[in-house]
């Protein structure tokens, strides 16, 4: 009889009407520190890759402009670069064609509208 009084407190059950509602309908609440927590964990992740990603190019950078041979060997593959008494023979494959092809037109219509 006296537990059921004193569950029935008014001020234990305003008491716990106010603990439910911060818990769960306020700006700081457990769903939100959740939510919060799960955004941060990825921006960590996010930043982790985006350093490594920059100290990878870095080093690329490095290597590339500290020789005259690698800076050409770069610019021969990526750029189709060659010498004046050279042939180059690009062979394309008819598959991967189409697909890059698909995504241009798609950008040329993305930049119009």
């Amino acid at each position: 009889m006296r537990f059921k009084k004193i569950i029935l407190n008014k001020y234990i059950i305003a008491s716990l009407l106010l603990v439910l509602l911060l818990i769960f309908n306020d700006r700081n609440s457990i769903i939100n520190q959740y939510k919060y927590r799960e955004q941060l964990n990825k921006a960590k992740k996010e930043n982790t890759f985006l350093k490594e990603q920059i100290a990878k190019a870095s080093k690329e950078s490095n290597e590339l402009f500290s020789n005259n041979k690698n800076l050409e060997k770069f610019a021969r593959e990526k750029y189709l670069m060659k010498r004046d008494d050279e042939d180059v023979y690009v062979i394309i494959d008819e598959k991967r064609n189409k697909e890059l092809q698909a995504q241009a037109e798609a950008e040329s219509k993305s930049k119009a509208e």
